[in-house]
């Protein structure tokens, strides 16, 4: 689609682009620079007709605008939500070249052909247009050529299968229903138009802002330049200089939203299937987690609780005691989610969502003005346009019923849009959408933020009518921003060992594209697993933001007890742990809402200085301290595992670990490898069998000596957006090793927030031996415990809601 003659473009350098040149197929690249005009935030350039705007969005972000005929259309975003603050800037203009220079970041802008290089302060060329493939268009299309140096990784654009590199790959942005996808498969269901490139342990970020079908080719056309460009709209792209690639998430998501804090009850494991029903069926599984003591928080219901898989209805057969059922539920501690998508069935008579859209006018209509009807699971259904803000509110009081009901989330599923019986799998690209300023705009344009649209009316709409309490959505399609309004999972996955092994680096690339509440489907969606494929998945989910098991209508029984009571004691195990560990899991995501930083890391993200890791996508950080290696193979070869810089403690066992050691393991079905950082401090509870539940005992904290020894904890209600008015807890621990005393302290930072517990049972591993002596708060203390084998002191602080310190001498 986009192949180029290089004798033609050659041809175009030697004359310089004296005027646009057009070269092979059509391109049209910008010329010779005739007129620097300096605004308050950055330059806008003439080249014939064509003007392009370089301007400093804020500190380390520039923005890129072309307009070839001139005229810059409305600077609109469905993305960016952050406003502008120019930095102070300093613009040099010279015969050769303008250079915009603002922190530590230089703009250099050549004038003959323009060309656009990022520089750092130092003047090392970051990133640079290829010199021979200027920005360039024909006719609506748009592309923008980058040079690629041999030694550099791309990561990101969100949902893709894969490796997590995209180096030698190319991509299209279409959110796509793509059932049994596999590794090659591309477009899937989001389009995240973002990337870091990743170089000597620096990085720096580029985010395409732009809805139409859009592509990324990272070195499959050339080895020497990797490009990205759109069928339509706008070469409208913003730089993040980074360097640190914690930075350029950092920056990315303050530019286009984080995620709102989640209720703690959908960190928790959660049960779904396609489908279950009918309702003794659903009580079933509800009393079988409960009797067999497995953890668990939520329960999913599919398209078969729906009166002829019509949203927002009930089928009575199936479901006779519905709101009963919910409340029942409830009462044992499980939330239910239904899946509402986003089609609406067409159905003249009895059926509200359809009879209030006709007559408020809210559907999508065809390029002739006549309303779009397209097949989908109700049969004849037709789809809200929800680019219209009266459309999202009308479609957010369609929950009304539901939420009254106490239903606790909601499943936006087929919101790509996905039609079926259509060779494209969506609606007509001539179809019309409406914004509320009047205008019409194709299908092609709205496409992948239509998923995006869908979410936001569900969250806004669910704010609305849930008073205090946080909504839960889960969508299947995004664009780049649709973390403000929903979680994600990866789709329909398969049950392979190779689905397993994907989902790692699929989860990852997600994180560091935006979108860290996100999970896949545990076991595999498409088909029925193994016995030991399902407990592997079981082991490593637990270790993923979102813990959700599901598959498909017609595969075999997927719940943790299945293939018998060994297996079910393994997976119960790891449910256990995720339980044990919330405190810490929930910090991490109060983290992620505030930062934007993932809870699920790639290991280059907290170390990019060691040299070779971002080539690890098999292991991964849950949090900054805990590194997690799972066996995703049904090989019995060796499993090898390279742990990063410093020292790290075996989970499990305890055991000290070296980063220069070489560790190969065989682990046994049932362990999978999982460490924590020297110098992290872990915050855990006891068991319990739901979030509703209280721990049975003091908060844990477990204490792995080394350097940069901190920790943190969060807490709020877990439930209401009393967490914005302050009401929160939040407390810094340290620890600090001199002259054979250990020295472990609590600061209390906010205390807004009554927690269940009032005191704190330390444990402090790496002990050299017997203490001599243990203090708290300067008093020696004659409770604390040994433990040889695991080379662990522990001891209890009672007042741990103030400032406290244990001191520990050996």
């Amino acid at each position: 689609m986009f192949g180029k003659s290089r004798s033609v473009i050659a041809l175009c350098t030697l004359f310089l682009f004296a005027a646009n040149c057009a070269v092979a197929e059509g391109w049209r690249h910008i010329g010779k620079i005739e007129r620097v005009t300096k605004l308050a935030d950055g330059v806008e350039l003439a080249s014939g007709k064509t003007k392009v705007r370089v301007t400093a969005f804020r500190e380390g972000v520039f923005r890129v605008r072309v307009a070839p005929d001139g005229n810059f259309p409305k600077d609109f975003s469905w993305a960016v939500i952050e406003e502008a603050a120019a930095p102070q800037l300093k613009i040099e203009d010279s015969s050769e070249a303008v250079k915009l220079i603002s922190g530590g970041t230089i703009v250099r802008i050549k004038k003959s052909p323009l060309l656009i290089d990022f520089l750092d302060a130092a003047g090392n060329v970051i990133v640079a247009d290829e010199p021979t493939l200027p920005m360039a268009w024909d006719g609506a299309q748009i592309h923008v050529w980058k040079k690629m140096p041999a030694d550099e990784s791309y990561f990101g654009l969100g949902d893709k299968a894969g490796p997590m590199n995209r180096r030698n790959r190319s991509f299209t942005m279409w959110n796509t229903d793509e059932f049994g996808w596999q590794e090659s498969s591309d477009p899937l269901y989001k389009a995240i138009p973002f990337f870091q490139g990743f170089r000597n342990g620096g990085a720096y970020g580029i985010f395409f802002d732009n809805t139409w079908r859009s592509s990324f080719d990272f070195g499959k056309e050339s080895r020497d330049y990797y490009s990205f460009g759109a069928d339509g709209g706008e070469i409208n792209y913003y730089y993040f200089a980074g360097p640190d690639p914690k930075k350029i998430i950092e920056d990315y998501t303050a530019l286009t939203g984080r995620m709102p804090l989640p209720p703690l009850w959908t960190l928790g494991y959660q049960q779904c299937r396609y489908s279950y029903y009918p309702e003794k069926r659903a009580y079933e599984i509800v009393e079988r987690l409960r009797e067999d003591r497995i953890p668990a928080d939520t329960i999913y219901f599919d398209i078969d609780y729906q009166d002829g898989y019509a949203p927002f209805t009930i089928n009575r057969e199936y479901f006779p005691h519905f709101e009963k059922m919910i409340a029942d539920f409830k009462n044992v501690g499980m939330h239910t989610i239904l899946i509402t998508d986003l089609h609406i069935k067409q159905q003249e008579k009895g059926y509200a969502p359809y009879e209030t859209g006709m007559k408020q006018d809210v559907f999508v209509k065809r390029a002739d003005g006549s309303l779009f009807v397209g097949v989908v699971w109700p049969g004849p259904s037709v789809f809200p346009d929800f680019t219209l803000t009266r459309v999202r509110d009308w479609w957010g009081g369609l929950y009304k019923d539901f939420v009254g009901m106490g239903v606790s989330g909601f499943w936006n599923d087929m919101n790509e849009p996905s039609v079926f019986l259509t060779p494209t799998k969506t609606m007509p690209l001539d179809n019309v959408h409406r914004t509320d300023d009047g205008a019409k705009h194709p299908h092609t344009e709205i496409h992948n933020v239509f998923g995006m649209e869908n979410v936001r009316a569900t969250y806004d709409g669910l704010r609305k009518l849930q008073g205090d309490e946080r909504p839960f959505v889960l969508t299947r399609a995004a664009y780049a921003g649709a973390q403000r309004y929903a979680a994600t999972w990866t789709g329909d996955n398969s049950s392979t060992w190779n689905h397993l092994a994907m989902s790692t680096p699929q989860l990852l690339s997600m994180g560091i594209s935006g979108y860290g509440m996100v999970g896949d489907d545990i076991g595999g969606f498409a088909g029925t697993p193994t016995a030991n494929l399902l407990t592997r998945w079981f082991e490593v989910g637990a270790f993923n933001p979102i813990y959700r098991d599901h598959t498909a209508k017609g595969t075999g029984d997927q719940e943790p007890w299945v293939h018998g009571p060994e297996h079910e004691a393994i997976r119960r195990r790891f449910i256990e742990e995720r339980y044990r560990l919330l405190p810490y899991i929930y910090t991490g995501i109060e983290e992620m809402g505030r930062t934007g930083i993932p809870l699920m890391r790639p290991l280059f993200l907290e170390y990019p200085k060691v040299g070779g890791i971002e080539g690890n996508d098999h292991d991964f950080l849950f949090g900054r301290d805990l590194l997690v290696a799972p066996v995703a193979t049904e090989m019995l070869d060796a499993q090898s595992v390279h742990l990063p810089g410093g020292d790290w403690f075996d989970y499990w066992t305890a055991e000290k670990k070296s980063s220069s050691e070489e560790i190969v393991l065989h682990p046994a079905l049932g362990q999978m490898p999982l460490y924590v950082r020297a110098g992290a401090i872990i915050p855990m509870q006891e068991l319990v069998q739901h979030t509703g539940q209280t721990p049975n005992g003091p908060l844990k904290l477990r204490v792995y000596p080394g350097p940069d020894c901190s920790g943190t904890l969060y807490q709020d209600d877990g439930h209401t957006f009393a967490y914005e008015k302050g009401e929160v807890l939040r407390v810094a621990y340290s620890c600090e090793l001199s002259e054979g005393t250990l020295t472990i302290s609590g600061k209390i930072e906010k205390s807004g927030y009554k927690p269940w517990w009032t005191s704190t049972e330390v444990k402090a591993f790496g002990a050299a031996g017997m203490p001599k002596t243990v203090k708290v708060g300067g008093a020696e203390s004659h409770g604390w415990s040994y433990d040889e084998k695991r080379h662990s002191v522990s001891v209890t602080v009672n007042d741990a809601l103030a400032d406290w310190t244990v001191e520990i001498s050996y």
